[in-house]
């Protein structure tokens, strides 16, 4: 009996001691809470990736770029790509906190983004997601005037032309910028909800380089109207040259730098039947034509041909030859409206005319026509800005 009590003690002495050897740490005997091992392992990562647009978005600009941002960490990749097609390029900054994109996007598509980022915490994070893009219910294409390279007068003005009306001017005007080598005031005014123009507010100076940017494309132009397309232009404007006719003095006189450089009779718009005056204000020379073809049923002729024929109008007023009305050539004003000259004169002057020259019309009865399409220097300078959208 003695010696069993002994070994059951002894055995139950032994379990003690592996039982406390279980319950022990190796680093000195401090128990660590039950399940503390798992939750540090599955703690989430610390860096937070954000985009713009923001995922599951729709109607996104297009010219907006897509930006996307890690917080509390650094990013280490991003793909944006287009319904599963190529990637939208785009650039890391130094600092590894941004991408952004260096391209616009297309109208109507989809967009898909994946990022992945390293936290300060050194675990990996991801973000995924996608955007729509807006889709215009019309893309409306623009065109602008003067084109690339040319030389014009010092009266042309910019004209941006649109295939359809435009609701929201505004935001059209605001898309629009003209830049000169010369400091020149000037100002956009709409002629129609087609057409919106620039114009300075005297004459170009001589030899200025001008850089237009109608920068349109993405730009909300009304009733779910988008443009199109950028579109852009860099011309120059020439010498200094500005036609001058006072009506009742049959002459018409050429200034070129302020000074006078020629002097040609000429017949203008029949004085007694206002309708065929030849109207005052300002235009320009808007074509040159070597050879033009005149028609005119109410006044009983068609399809008569004169040479030198610069278009100043619109309305059909021209400067020309008329060999035919030489007799009233310097003496009497007998037109249709045009301004005619001998054929040599009408020779001279054409080789000297510009695209965009001013020809300036004083002491008829007839006010400035109003339906042209190239009325510009028609309004006074208040007036001309008053027809900006942008107040």
């Amino acid at each position: 009996m003695i010696e069993r009590r002994t070994v059951f003690k002894a055995a139950l002495a032994a379990g003690a001691a592996m039982l406390a050897a279980a319950c022990s740490s190796e680093e000195g005997g401090n128990a660590k809470p039950e399940g503390s091992g798992g939750e540090e392992q599955n703690a989430a990562p610390v860096a937070k990736i954000t985009a713009e647009p923001a995922a599951d978005a729709k109607d996104a600009s297009v010219v907006t770029p897509v930006v996307v941002k890690v917080a509390d960490g650094k990013l280490t990749e991003v793909k944006v790509s287009a319904d599963g097609g190529k990637d939208v390029k785009g650039e890391l900054s130094p600092d590894g906190l941004t991408w952004t994109s260096s391209e616009v996007l297309g109208y109507g598509k989809t967009y898909t983004y994946a990022a992945k980022a390293t936290g300060s915490d050194n675990k990996p994070a991801e973000f995924k997601g996608s955007f729509t893009t807006v889709k215009p219910a019309k893309e409306v294409r623009a065109t602008l005037n003067p084109t690339d390279d040319a030389e014009v007068g010092v009266a042309m003005p910019i004209s941006v032309k649109f295939a359809s009306p435009v609701k929201d001017k505004a935001a059209a005007e605001k898309a629009l910028k003209v830049k000169t080598d010369k400091d020149v005031e000037g100002s956009w005014g709409w002629l129609s909800d087609t057409q919106v123009d620039w114009r300075p507010k005297e004459y170009w100076p001589a030899n200025t380089k001008v850089s237009v940017e109608a920068k349109l494309y993405g730009v909300a132009l009304g009733g779910g109207a988008y443009g199109k397309a950028d579109v852009t232009t860099d011309f120059k404007i020439g010498r200094n040259q500005v036609v001058k006719i006072n009506t009742p003095d049959h002459v018409m006189k050429v200034y070129r730098g302020g000074s006078e450089s020629a002097s040609y009779p000429c017949s203008n718009g029949l004085d007694s039947d206002v309708q065929r005056n030849t109207p005052n204000g300002t235009f320009i020379v808007m074509t040159k034509e070597p050879t033009a073809r005149f028609d005119n049923a109410r006044y009983g002729y068609t399809n008569v041909n004169k040479k030198w024929a610069c278009r100043i109008s619109n309305n059909g007023e021209y400067i020309h030859e008329n060999q035919d009305n030489a007799a009233n050539i310097g003496k009497a004003n007998t037109s249709h409206g045009c301004v005619n000259l001998l054929d040599s004169d009408a020779k001279k002057y054409f080789d000297t005319a510009m695209i965009g020259d001013p020809v300036e019309i004083t002491g008829s009865k007839l006010g400035s026509p109003t339906k042209s399409d190239v009325k510009n220097w028609f309004y006074d300078w208040k007036s001309w800005k008053a027809l900006s959208a942008v107040k």
